[in-house]
């Protein structure tokens, strides 16, 4: 798990034990790339995890991993600073620039969107196998990928997965080794623990 001074470090650690992975925690960019999987939590706002992320060379160990097609998983901000950039309180910082989009605030008459929620999974997620499509997870956010933006290239692209909460935002993106939540799979209970051991199956 990729340590950059942001993210609920000690509950996604505990979760991924749960599932059966043996996990260490580093801001080592060698041993973040040779990890079987990586993990990339975010807890806060957009610009202070992209930040964090560029002090520690995130950009390179995420590019590096996914050229080796070497699992990487983004959880909540983790999700959002694989975009190209966030836009919060007014300031627009860049993202790893991973998928088009730009985080921005939901449009809802409650934030931040706090609580259980149901997403709606495509068809072929590996990600959510085995997971009744009435499942809820565990989402603390006000802000959120709105509309997804093809990258152009006319092929299958990724499988996005959609959450509600007063309009649609990207729930989930499952791209080749590439894949993230904007949800909380470590404090989604038995959901959450299904998830990641279909994540920890992807890992060789």
């Amino acid at each position: 798990m990729l340590d950059y001074g942001s993210g609920n470090l000690r509950s996604v650690e505990r979760a991924l034990e749960r599932a059966g992975a043996e996990v260490t925690v580093t801001s080592d960019a060698r041993a973040a790339v040779e990890a079987e999987g990586l993990v990339v939590p975010g807890v806060g706002a957009f610009a202070a995890c992209a930040g964090g992320l560029r002090e520690v060379g995130g950009a390179e160990i995420v590019d590096r991993r996914l050229r080796d097609g070497r699992p990487v998983l983004g959880v909540c901000v983790g999700l959002q600073v694989l975009f190209e950039r966030g836009v919060e309180h007014g300031v627009t910082a860049d993202g790893l620039g991973r998928w088009r989009g730009q985080v921005e605030r939901l449009k809802a008459d409650v934030l931040p969107h706090m609580g259980w929620n149901t997403v709606r999974v495509p068809a072929g997620s590996r990600l959510f196998a085995g997971l009744d499509p009435e499942t809820r997870f565990y989402f603390v956010h006000s802000y959120a990928v709105r509309t997804w933006e093809p990258d152009g290239t006319g092929g299958a692209g990724p499988l996005v997965t959609w959450g509600h909460h007063g309009e649609d935002f990207v729930a989930a993106v499952e791209d080749g080794p590439l894949w993230a939540t904007q949800f909380h799979p470590e404090k989604s209970a038995d959901a959450g623990a299904v998830l990641l051991r279909n994540w920890l199956r992807e890992l060789r």
